[in-house]
Formats: C-alpha cells, sequence, structure tokens
C-alpha cells in the first residue's frame, strides 16, 4: 500500500510512542481502564519493554518518558517500586512518573525522594545514564542552580554523549523563560552544531532552539509578531533548515526513537519558514504520526498538521 493510501485511510493520529509499535500496545495498556489484578499485570509489561531494550540508552529512554506518563495517574509505578525495592529500573521509573506528575503540577511534591531514586538506581544501573536524565529533569523543574545540573549533566552525557532528552532539558533550562538568557542558550546550541552527528538523537538541538525562538516571538505580539517569519529568512536558520533537509530525509537515515518528533519539528519550521513546497518528502518520511508540540503553538495539533500535510502533498 502506498504511503498516500495509508494516510488517507488511517490520518493523522497523535502517538506519544512514535514509531514504536511495542510501547504503543503497553502505552494503551496502562491508559485502559482498571480491573481486579490489572496493575500487576501492567507492571509485568512496563518492566519486559524496558528488559527489552537492554542498552539501547536512547530507546530505553524513549519508552521510560512515554510509559511515566501513562503511568502518571495510576499506581502502577508505586506497585513495582514496592515489589521489587533494591531494582534499578522500578527506582529510575517510579523518579520519572513524580517528575511527570511534578511537571502536570508546576512543583515536585517531594523533589528530594526523587532524587533518591535517583541515585539509588544509578548505583544499581552503573552505565545507564536514565536516571541522571530523570535527575537532570527534577532539578529543572525545582530551578536548581546550574552547578548542580552541569554536574548531573555531565554524569548523562559521559555515558551517553548524544542523549535527546538531555540535551533538550539543558536547552530548555539555559533558556531566558527559566535560569538561563538567550546568549547562555545560543552558546549551548553553537557548542552542540559544532560536534554532534547529523543523525545523532541530538541533531535537533539547533532547530528545536529556534522554533523555541519563533514561539518566543509571536508571543511577543505586536510588529514583532507579525514579521516572525524573517526570522527564518536569516543566515542562521536558513542555514539550519537546508542543513536537515539534505541529512536528514534518507530514508532510514534517522534511525532514533525520536525521529518521528524531530521531522514534525522540520515539517513546521519548514512551513513558518514559507518553504511549504520544500516539505513533501518530510510529510511523507512523518506518514501519519503526529508530535502535539510544535504544532500546538498554532491551534489544534491534528487540525493544524493536516491543513499543512495536504499543502505540501497536493
Amino acid at each position: 500500500m502506498s504511503i498516500f493510501r495509508r494516510l488517507r485511510a488511517s490520518g493523522p493520529r497523535l502517538l506519544p510512542e512514535l514509531d514504536d509499535v511495542k510501547l504503543g500496545r503497553v502505552r494503551r495498556q496502562l491508559n485502559s481502564p482498571g480491573m481486579p489484578g490489572q496493575v500487576s499485570i501492567q507492571v509485568d509489561q512496563v518492566e519486559r519493554l524496558l528488559q527489552e531494550a537492554g542498552t539501547d540508552w536512547d530507546r530505553r529512554g524513549h519508552r521510560i518518558a512515554v510509559l511515566a506518563e501513562a503511568a502518571a495517574p495510576s499506581g502502577v509505578s508505586r506497585t513495582w517500586r514496592l515489589r521489587a525495592p533494591r531494582g534499578g529500573d522500578p527506582l529510575v521509573f517510579e523518579a520519572w512518573v513524580e517528575l511527570v506528575r511534578g511537571r502536570h503540577a508546576g512543583r515536585m511534591e517531594d523533589a528530594a525522594a526523587a532524587a533518591g531514586h535517583c541515585h539509588r538506581a544509578a548505583e544499581v544501573l552503573p552505565d545507564d545514564p536514565t536516571p541522571w536524565v530523570a535527575l537532570l529533569g527534577i532539578l529543572r523543574l525545582i530551578r536548581a542552580p546550574s552547578r548542580e545540573l552541569f554536574t548531573v549533566w555531565h554524569e548523562v552525557t559521559s555515558r551517553d554523549p548524544w542523549n535527546r532528552e538531555a540535551h533538550l532539558q539543558m536547552l530548555r533550562y539555559l533558556s531566558p523563560e527559566e535560569c538561563g538568557s538567550r546568549s547562555s542558550q545560543l552558546d549551548f546550541v553553537h557548542a552542540v552544531r559544532a560536534g554532534v552527528p547529523s543523525a545523532a538523537p541530538a541533531t535537533g538541538v539547533e532547530l528545536t532552539a529556534l522554533v523555541d525562538e519563533h514561539a518566543r516571538t509571536l508571543a511577543r505580539g505586536g510588529v514583532e509578531g507579525l514579521l516572525v517569519r524573517r526570522q527564518w529568512s536569516t543566515h542562521r536558520a536558513a542555514g539550519a533548515l537546508d542543513a536537515a533537509l539534505a541529512g536528514w530525509l534518507v530514508p532510514g537515515r534517522l534511525a532514533y526513537a525520536g525521529a518521528r518528533a524531530d521531522l514534525n519539528l522540520l515539517a513546521y519550521a519548514l512551513v513558518q519558514a514559507g518553504r511549504v513546497r520544500e516539505s513533501g518528502t518530510v510529510f511523507e518520511l512523518i506518514g501519519d504520526t503526529v508530535t502535539p508540540w510544535p504544532w500546538s503553538l498554532d491551534g489544534e495539533p491534528l487540525r493544524q498538521f493536516g491543513y499543512w500535510q495536504s499543502k505540501a502533498l497536493a
């Protein structure tokens, strides 16, 4: 079946798991109505899925993040930790669930306890960057001093140099909306750009920063907001888009877990830059897998994605 027929048959969907089919099955189980004994079954499913990822830290981190979001309203993480209180996976999973709950609430209920889970998980899993990535998210949420975040950042990158989640956490922490400034964020982007391989999980950092800047300008409104498209014609922005178009569009080139999310990012950026005709191949690679951000910046994500997809593939 051609990709165009598949798009018509199913239509765009918000899929947090992106193209990880096994992850999608477990996520849907976690989101299903509760039944007697179901939590124990869900714990088994989460445990098995994380074990299958092995030392693929990129895939493992993606799975933990998606499953933690799905498990946040339930007692799955606590049940798992009580079942195996010294296990590294249950500890890091509960810490990530607490981080998700903290993001939704705007504050951590017990940041010290969640951080403690991360440290104990790191002792059990010394080669795994995931406990440190969770701790980085916790420190960012509580607006910890930068020296604390950079200490944890080095723990992550010594184990997984191009960890996607950690790079995005640092990018946002260094933003003017949080604990940094535009210049500190640009310095970080320049440092990443100088070393990141073109198909590494952190390859979308510069484009993410550009879309953040676009959103920041829109939020200010006024004349700047009306002329926001001009940002995409600067040498820096146009160069980032050209590099992504040249390096990302070979089928299978972006093989990391968050690739579909970065392709959504590229499609959105091309649309905002007025380069809709060049976005057709990007939309083909995305298929029907939509991420809420950045499409939500302009309205309902599925509606925005569908509108521009139809324009690009017309």
